[in-house]
């Protein structure tokens, strides 16, 4: 990634913020007070680490994010461009997570797996999450499962099954 690109997207997760968060009074206070931005951004200096094959470093690097910002967001998951985590305390996106683009989440939202161990290396265990999802407070969406463009899954919601793209029938999903 260019620097001029990397300025881009620093402003780019800026003005998600301050577009998503009522709250938000200006940019300032944005830059200075959202954890949930400050992980992103340790998450895509980290993941740039775990690209070039720095993985120790990255998952150093991640860590320390994590104690500071209360998100934990594994260096090797994907991540698409204005993911905005609001609150952020207590968000978890496993290593082989995808995220696409405009996804918003809450705090206390995981993106997990559901088998651990080490015959698990190498393979996919994390949700594939995409376009335009919203992922409500305390939800956990567990396992290799697809999350389609649009949905929004319901704070407290356990889901570990494909979730199909439909905006006009995601507010339908009890889960």
């Amino acid at each position: 990634m260019q620097k001029t690109s990397i300025v881009k997207r620093i402003l780019e997760d800026l003005d998600t913020a301050m577009l998503k968060d009522p709250a938000a009074r200006n940019r300032l206070e944005v830059l200075l007070t959202y954890p949930g931005l400050h992980a992103v951004w340790g998450y895509r200096i980290a993941n740039l680490l775990w690209r070039i094959k720095l993985k120790l470093i990255a998952r150093i690097y991640s860590n320390w994010i994590r104690m500071i910002t209360g998100v934990e967001i594994h260096p090797g998951a994907t991540i698409g461009r204005r993911l905005f985590i609001d609150h952020g305390m207590g968000v978890v996106i496993g290593q082989t997570a995808v995220v696409g683009n405009d996804v918003m989440m809450y705090h206390g939202a995981t993106l997990g797996a559901r088998a651990f161990g080490p015959n698990q290396r190498g393979i996919k265990r994390h949700p594939t999450i995409g376009n335009s999802v919203v992922i409500g407070a305390g939800a956990k969406v567990l396992g290799n499962i697809n999350i389609g463009d649009g949905v929004r899954v319901r704070a407290n919601s356990v889901v570990t099954e494909d979730m199909a793209s439909d905006l006009s029938k995601s507010a339908t999903y009890i889960i």
